[in-house]
């Protein structure tokens, strides 16, 4: 093993010169090499001689195995003591031309001291060249014409720019307004000029869902587009330099504070779940209309501007621009999804299951641009909370249908009306059921989730058919409540007629068939057999041609007439009498009664007109004469049959008694 020693020699002319020999010692193997970097340090001027201004001993000799670097010492490569000590001495020579490529770049590194010094502000595009090749040069040593990078103008360098990026981002990344976001929505979504200082309305019910999310939106320029390149190329200096930490905490403060700033002009607030718990239902109502306008311009536009503009500004690190979004839409999303999250847990209310779909809509609808804008790893989290809110609200939707059939059939409601009309429990629930339908595509969707539609609508249609009997049940109870039983079957027939022409003329009629509605329509049509029998039972005893010892027009006429016992009347003038008194009961109670539905009202009016009018001809026809004959037979013949027909118009007006 030989052992090498290398030492400058003293000039021939000038006396020592200064040299760096790094390693000064060394041990090299048999059959191989060694390098040596021998650094001559900065001179006040060029030596005489530019052939032999100086020369290196190289001395070396043989060891033994197992012998360390520190075990080296200046005897072993003494010729008297050592047996074999071989020496080589190398001239030192200067080229003149390397002499004069080193001043060249020499002037290159203070040019660059003094563009760097002068800063962005004086020449931006000089300062930017400069830094771009400090960066590059100190990025890749082994270019052999790069800039030497002095570590204090590469510093300063480094400091510049992070403070040009800063300076940049702080001025460009203003609030947008909320009628600069507005203009960017298609007009069917756009406030009216009135209410754009007012609550963010939700777009009308006419509008389809499906549709508002497929259309492409015009993303907000968020930072003026000019600007772009020039944020652009800072941060791919600052990511060369290896600043990526810096250059992303800078960006990613301005741009989620232009963002949070953004949404509260916009209207969203910051709410915890209890405070949304304890808000009235009427205000909760209104704030989930604005939440989810919120929601479609923070993912359409807001979010996804801010990833566009992040691809832009770090088009030279994917990981860089994932993280940056991340950290800037993080807070603003939570934000929202924590608003959505305390509704879906909010107490199960029929009235909420509306705005339960709607909110569930427009995160379907949302979905895709989700999964799309907030890719990669450090978006995971976002995604999944995303997903985590849909799936809440379709379960809380769910509970609320169990929950509302059995508060319809439970529904013990005392104080039904006197007059008999549409109970307000039926038109709340026929209410329902048409804003149900409203959502069919949103709940075909929610009930495919939990594996409980075929595609076919056969869920909504069980579930609505479930709903339906459930309140004529109900009805059916509530009935039991008149001690009149003709007005209960014109309750029952106001309120089966009401639900039979809703489901009839509405897409229910899909989803119940029309043997549901044959069969519903039957029960109207006995009702109204069952009234005409029970409420006109008595008028028509007395015009019963039976004759004069007849045993139920005597009962009748002895149960209005007891209190004439002494006074001597024909009997058949008892009867008109007695007819006259029923009528008229049974016409002032009867024109209280209300039928709103115009057919109804006038069926019934006609079935009455059928039996009464008949009769009372034939009863008329066959004992007026013997009335006429005698003595003031105004008293006792107060109708013609034409004045019946006529006053009966006046039946079901619900007028008061």
């Amino acid at each position: 093993m030989r052992q090498i020693l290398t030492l400058p020699s003293t000039s021939k002319k000038t006396g020592p010169l200064p040299y760096c020999i790094q390693p000064h010692t060394g041990i090299v193997p048999p059959q191989s090499k060694s390098s040596v970097n021998i650094t001559l340090q900065p001179q006040d001027k060029t030596p005489r001689d530019m052939q032999h201004a100086d020369e290196f001993i190289v001395r070396s000799t043989r060891v033994n195995d197992g012998i360390a670097i520190e075990d080296i010492t200046t005897e072993m490569f003494n010729k008297e003591t050592t047996s074999v000590v071989d020496e080589v001495n190398s001239d030192v020579v200067f080229d003149a031309q390397l002499q004069s490529e080193l001043v060249d770049v020499l002037n290159s590194v203070q040019q660059a001291e003094c563009a760097v010094e002068k800063g962005p502000l004086e020449n931006l595009q000089s300062f930017l060249e400069t830094s771009d090749q400090l960066f590059s040069s100190n990025r890749n040593d082994s270019s052999s014409d790069r800039v030497p990078s002095h570590v204090g103008v590469l510093f300063k360098a480094l400091v510049k720019t992070e403070g040009e990026f800063q300076n940049q981002l702080s001025q460009s990344s203003k609030s947008m307004e909320p009628g600069c976001l507005f203009d960017c929505l298609v007009s069917m979504l756009r406030p009216s000029s009135e209410s754009r200082s007012e609550d963010v309305k939700h777009p009308l019910p006419g509008a389809s869902s499906d549709n508002l999310e497929a259309i492409v939106y015009s993303l907000p320029a968020l930072i003026e587009p000019k600007l772009v390149p020039l944020l652009a190329k800072l941060a791919q200096q600052l990511v060369q330099a290896g600043c990526q930490q810096q250059c992303a905490e800078i960006y990613s403060e301005a741009r989620a504070s232009a963002l949070e700033t953004c949404l509260k002009n916009l209207g969203v607030e910051k709410l915890n779940k209890d405070e949304v718990r304890e808000m009235a239902w009427e205000i909760l109502e209104s704030k989930t209309s604005n939440w989810i306008q919120f929601m479609r311009i923070s993912v359409k536009l807001l979010f996804a501007g801010e990833r566009q503009l992040c691809n832009q500004v770090f088009g030279c690190s994917q990981s860089l621009r994932d993280k940056c979004f991340s950290t800037i839409t993080k807070n603003n999303l939570e934000n929202l999804l924590s608003f959505g999250e305390a509704i879906a847990m909010s107490e199960r209310s029929p009235d909420k299951l509306f705005v339960l779909l709607d909110m569930y809509e427009i995160m379907c609808g949302l979905q895709t641009e989700i999964d799309t804008i907030f890719v990669g790893e450090s978006c995971s989290q976002m995604r999944d909370s995303a997903f985590s809110l849909k799936n809440s609200l379709a379960q809380t939707a769910q509970k609320i249908f169990s929950y509302f059939e059995e508060a319809v059939a439970k529904d013990a409601t005392k104080n039904i009306d006197t007059d008999g009309r549409v109970h307000a429990l039926t038109t709340y629930v026929i209410n329902f059921v048409r804003c149900l339908l409203d959502y069919q595509s949103t709940l075909k969707q929610l009930f495919q989730e939990f594996n409980r539609e075929d595609g076919t609508g056969s869920e909504l249609a069980y579930i609505t058919m479930s709903i339906m009997e459930a309140l004529q049940n109900n009805l059916d109870a509530k009935a039991k409540q008149y001690k009149d039983p003709a007005l209960m079957h014109i309750f029952l027939m106001n309120n089966i007629n009401y639900i039979v022409k809703y489901v009839g003329r509405s897409e229910a009629k899909n989803l119940l068939g029309d043997d549901w509605i044959q069969r519903n329509r039957g029960i109207v049509q006995r009702n109204t057999y069952q009234y005409r029998m029970v409420g006109w039972s008595k008028v028509l005893q007395c015009l019963s041609l039976e004759s004069h010892s007849g045993t139920v027009s005597r009962t009748v006429v002895k149960e209005r007439f007891a209190h004439m016992q002494n006074i001597v009347l024909p009997y058949d003038a008892i009867r008109f009498r007695s007819f006259n008194v029923l009528f008229g009961e049974i016409y002032e109670k009867q024109c209280g009664w209300s039928v709103l539905d115009s057919e109804l009202r006038e069926s019934l009016r006609i079935a009455v007109a059928e039996i009464l009018l008949c009769a009372y001809r034939s009863f008329k026809m066959h004992f007026g004469s013997l009335i006429d004959s005698g003595r003031a037979p105004e008293k006792y013949i107060k109708h013609t049959p034409e004045q019946l027909e006529l006053l009966l118009y006046d039946l079901f007006e619900g007028k008061q008694e």
